[in-house]
């Protein structure tokens, strides 16, 4: 569907081949078709029928992303297994008629190390669901359960606390510890080296220019705006170059400063956002490239919500945007309008159709980097300042058919949209998408 909608095949061939699919942004699991839903009802009135077998075997497919071939499931009479996919991590588990037991391998452990384990027991007390175990030489995460009480709704927030905090955890325990070393990563896709240059590049490129752009404002009058700008910059980072590992939790520090709940001013918070960001821009592409690789996924690290929560936070950023309009910072009013919108994708688990509206947002914002990854559509020329228009209304066209099964009244009104500038555009796309009925059938 999305190879329709953005024209992925008719992408520009690198020297060798083609360049593979390139996802943008994190997982989300709050795109389930209705015949998935089903299946959760299913796995709930079977498990409540004491039909222990046949409720888990619904629930995996409901868990099951045939895009992203997330699930391995197969009963095999008494005993049967299943391999859970979750970015560096593979869950291993295993059921019979008494019980389930689910596993996940983190490190490797060749030398005995305190410091090791005095972390993974204070990190055991953030757990519900699941415990930090060590076997011989290797770190690992479990869950286990009667299968009596294997309730798809423990089944899913056990199984989803084993896979979000054991593929957050290997990276930065073997990053903060010389004694451990990786293990189980050989099912992770390495991406393209132009691929990873490209993103450096761009990582390198957005940071000297936001920053550039923070240097030509009044950092006390201008700190909201300031504020905007370097979130905006790490939800772009986010989205558009899908971090993992170290690089993603920089990136996640860099936001959680702005949103911890402390008396510093706003100054103070832009300052050490700014900082941040010159550190991270002073790495060298050998240390970013490792944390940039492609896989495989069951579950979001952030929650759903209700459309009005994204809505009022699109219509909060674009009412910010009217005293910078007004006073000539064109530039940094886009920027804010931006905010808004990916603020809501770097936030919470959104409908898919809106993401991919955001990527389409994206792909006109920063046209650049998608045309040297190789999509061959431009949608917006900076320097001419020209839109693409036909082509922007034919993948809002093709996302508006392509979910009206599920979201009966779901309209992106693409008659409405201004092209006038870019701020224009960003304010007119993202005042639709807060006006979306995203109530499903």
């Amino acid at each position: 569907m999305l190879e329709k909608i953005f024209n992925w095949s008719k992408r520009k061939e690198e020297p060798g081949g083609t360049p593979p699919f390139i996802r943008f942004g994190r997982y989300s699991d709050n795109n389930k078709p209705l015949e998935k839903v089903d299946k959760w009802s299913q796995a709930d009135g079977l498990f409540k029928e004491k039909k222990y077998f046949p409720s888990i075997a619904a629930f995996f497919g409901y868990l099951t992303d045939e895009v992203e071939g997330n699930i391995i499931h197969e009963q095999k009479g008494p005993d049967s297994t299943f391999f859970i996919y979750q970015g560096s991590k593979i869950i291993r588990g295993s059921y019979n008629e008494t019980s389930m037991r689910a596993e996940v391998e983190l490190a490797s452990m060749p030398t005995p190390s305190v410091p090791v384990m005095r972390r993974l027991l204070e990190m055991n007390f953030a757990l519900y669901y699941t415990r930090y175990t060590l076997k011989g030489d290797r770190l690992t995460m479990m869950f286990d359960t009667d299968i009596a009480t294997a309730s798809p709704s423990k089944l899913y927030y056990a199984l989803k606390e084993l896979a979000t905090k054991s593929d957050k955890q290997d990276d930065l325990l073997v990053a903060d510890f010389t004694a451990l070393l990786p293990i189980d990563t050989d099912h992770v896709i390495t991406i393209p080296q132009k691929e990873k240059e490209i993103k450096y590049k761009y990582l390198q490129q957005w940071i000297k220019e936001t920053l550039a752009l923070v240097e030509t404002v009044d950092a006390d009058k201008f700190s909201g705006g300031v504020a905007y700008l370097l979130l905006a910059l790490a939800y772009r980072i986010d989205f558009l170059l899908v971090p993992e590992g170290r690089l993603l939790l920089d990136i996640e520090k860099i936001v959680e400063i702005y949103f911890r709940k402390d008396e510093r001013a706003v100054t103070e918070k832009n300052a050490e956002m700014t900082e941040a960001f010159l550190k991270l821009q002073a790495r060298k592409a050998e240390e970013i490239y490792p944390h940039l690789f492609r896989s495989r996924y069951t579950f979001s690290i952030v929650a759903p919500q209700n459309f009005k929560t994204v809505s009022d936070a699109i219509y909060n950023a674009n009412q910010n945007i009217v005293w910078y309009k007004e006073n000539k910072h064109n530039e940094i009013a886009a920027r804010i309008s931006e905010y808004g919108l990916s603020y809501c994708q770097y936030s919470y688990s959104l409908p898919r159709p809106v993401t991919e509206l955001f990527q389409l947002f994206m792909m006109v914002n920063h046209p650049a980097y998608f045309e040297e990854l190789g999509f061959a559509t431009p949608y917006y020329n900076k320097e001419k300042k020209e839109y693409h228009r036909e082509s922007i209304v034919q993948v809002i066209d093709g996302i508006n058919g392509a979910w009206k099964n599920k979201y009966p009244g779901f309209e992106m009104r693409s008659d409405r949209l201004v092209f006038d500038s870019l701020l224009d555009f960003n304010q007119s796309f993202t005042n639709e998408i807060e006006s979306l009925n995203m109530e499903t059938q």
